[in-house]
């Protein structure tokens, strides 16, 4: 039995036995909790949010008031199997969010640490999220879309399924994205283009200088010298000093497989 005056669980909230609450959890009232979650220590459930089953919350999370966690998939592939939602520490869900369990037996909807998915954001089915991800206001990844670590998405921003927003990108509100953001970029626009470099958000994120004048040099080769992919790829290979972001850089093209956002033409990126 759940101990409810002992975790600071109001009365009126609905939890299933089989349900696992850690220590020093505050769940508010009229709260749904289902079969076979598990909430970490510290985290911290908001009046009316909906937890549905074969959930995995971090310690010290705040999901906020109406939030809907593990639902089953908008997906109409989807028969009812046993798949999971994952989110990682100190990761911050806001009011009206929705984050659906993945379609497949056995596969799982990824969150990871510290992220901010702010009011009414959607991360559907089979998404892959790293850590420090910022999701603004309405801001809607598809299925199987995958966002590397420390990537801002703008408001009501949509991605396309199956589409991949590289580490330490930013991504413009209202954008639509229908191919890969390469990382260390901005992308703006419907569809979206890549309008330079994340300079702040490289910089933030306390990548070396050396490593972000690599950066810029594999940047400039990708969308300035007129090469095709491969032929970029090539180039960055032979004439652009190896450090991890480089690599990464390149392994991330290599493995691009709806495209990649292309350049905007119509200004001066200095």
């Amino acid at each position: 039995m759940i101990n409810l005056e002992s975790k600071g669980i109001h009365p009126s909230a609905v939890i299933s036995e089989s349900a696992h609450i850690g220590a020093d959890v505050t769940i508010g009232p009229y709260c749904v909790i289902g079969d076979e979650v598990d909430i970490g220590d510290g985290s911290i459930i908001g009046p009316h949010a909906v937890i549905e089953r074969w959930t995995t919350l971090g310690k010290e999370c705040r999901v906020y008031q109406f939030a809907s966690v593990g639902a089953a998939p908008q997906d109409l592939k989807f028969k009812g199997e046993r798949s999971y939602t994952v989110i990682g520490d100190r990761t911050t869900i806001r009011e009206g969010a929705t984050i659906h369990r993945a379609t497949g037996e056995g596969n799982e909807t990824r969150i990871g640490n510290d992220c901010l998915l702010m009011a009414y954001i959607h991360v559907a089915h089979n998404c892959t999220l790293g850590s420090h991800v910022i999701m603004s206001n309405l801001a809607s990844c598809a299925g199987h879309a995958i966002v590397e670590d420390r990537v801002v998405i703008g408001g009501m921003a949509g991605v396309h399924q199956f589409v991949k927003i590289g580490r330490n990108a930013m991504v413009g509100g209202m954008s639509k994205l229908v191919q890969d953001v390469v990382p260390y970029t901005i992308v703006d626009g419907h569809p979206a283009k890549v309008v330079g470099l994340n300079n702040v958000g490289i910089s933030r994120a306390g990548i070396p200088l050396e490593s972000r004048r690599l950066i810029k040099k594999a940047y400039k080769i990708l969308y300035r010298s007129g090469l095709s992919l491969p032929e970029a790829i090539a180039v960055i290979e032979q004439e652009v000093d190896s450090c991890e972001e480089v690599e990464h850089f390149l392994r991330f093209l290599r493995n691009a497989e709806r495209g990649i956002c292309r350049e905007r033409r119509d200004f001066d990126d200095k």
